[in-house]
């Protein structure tokens, strides 16, 4: 009995670390921090300061970089901490403030990864994170939540485009109708 309680705990752990990691992974970094790292990838300001960071030497990089991440991470929490304690509206605002300055620290490690991976305990942590989302990723339950995701996603594609083709296509009845409103108000005025 005791030992059925332990797995049952066990499993439910491991599911909900799974859904945790699958949210901030799926939803979080593709669906928003990454489409911001690509924008910020591509200004032009940032290719100076790319210039700049191979510049100056990997442990002043290392520092401005932990302090990022950190912030970032209290950034996450405190709003986490803002959510649970009803503050939804700032909960949701404070974390969607700090996915830009994720963005920025991931790019920041993409292209100062070299100067980063010399401090030998940096390297360890990194390849143990990585080794630890390889081993999520490898689990059946990863895996069976990830297929019921893409079919969900899949599914909330083909009703959204439909929505969208209903109400914002071409003679879509929404936006037909607005267009209509606009000119009868606008004639309305023109008369007065």
């Amino acid at each position: 009995m005791i030992e059925k309680l332990y797995r049952r705990a066990i499993d439910f752990a491991q599911l909900f670390a799974i859904l945790v990691f699958i949210f901030f992974e799926e939803l979080i970094w593709e669906g928003i921090a990454e489409p911001i790292y690509r924008k910020i990838h591509a200004l032009r300001i940032l290719q100076k300061i790319e210039a700049t960071l191979r510049r100056i030497p990997g442990w002043a990089i290392l520092v401005i970089f932990v302090v990022l991440l950190l912030s970032v991470e209290m950034l996450g929490i405190y709003a986490g901490v803002m959510f649970v304690g009803g503050h939804f509206a700032w909960g949701v605002t404070l974390y969607l403030t700090k996915i830009p300055i994720a963005a920025f620290t991931f790019w920041m490690f993409r292209v100062s990864e070299e100067k980063l991976m010399r401090f030998g305990w940096f390297r360890y942590l990194y390849e143990k994170l990585m080794a630890l989302i390889a081993f999520v990723k490898s689990l059946e339950t990863y895996r069976r939540i990830m297929a019921k995701a893409r079919l969900w996603k899949r599914y909330l594609k083909r009703r959204f485009h439909l929505w969208k083709a209903r109400y914002f296509g071409n003679g879509g009845g929404f936006v037909s109708r607005m267009k209509h409103l606009y000119r009868s108000v606008k004639k309305a005025l023109k008369r007065d």
